[in-house]
């Protein structure tokens, strides 16, 4: 099964967020969080953009189709669901036996 990468940053968004973390003088943590980004990303941006190789990240990724993003989804939800029904199993065969 192909994953699904969770963010896709453009590279303008890339270029942004790094410009913040130098420019306006706030750190990495800071500046990962009023983006939501994981700060190990931010962290390798920074890195990046400082080497002038920033354009390079992110050129293999290309944007997951709707019917892909929908089948993950769904996949995601029958996993949590199958989760729900074994606990559910579970319990109701410990509660059996505690009544008896």
């Amino acid at each position: 099964m192909e994953r699904i990468p969770r963010g896709l940053y453009t590279p303008e968004f890339r270029l942004e967020a790094v410009k913040l973390v130098e420019e306006t003088g706030r750190s990495i943590v800071q500046a990962a969080k009023q983006l939501s980004v994981p700060k190990s990303s931010l962290h390798k941006w920074v890195a990046l953009a400082r080497a002038g190789n920033l354009s390079t990240v992110g050129q293999g990724q290309r944007i997951p189709s709707e019917l892909e993003v929908e089948l993950a989804r769904t996949r995601k939800e029958l996993a949590e669901t199958k989760m729900e029904r074994d606990l559910l199993k579970k319990f109701a065969t410990y509660f059996a036996k505690e009544s008896r």
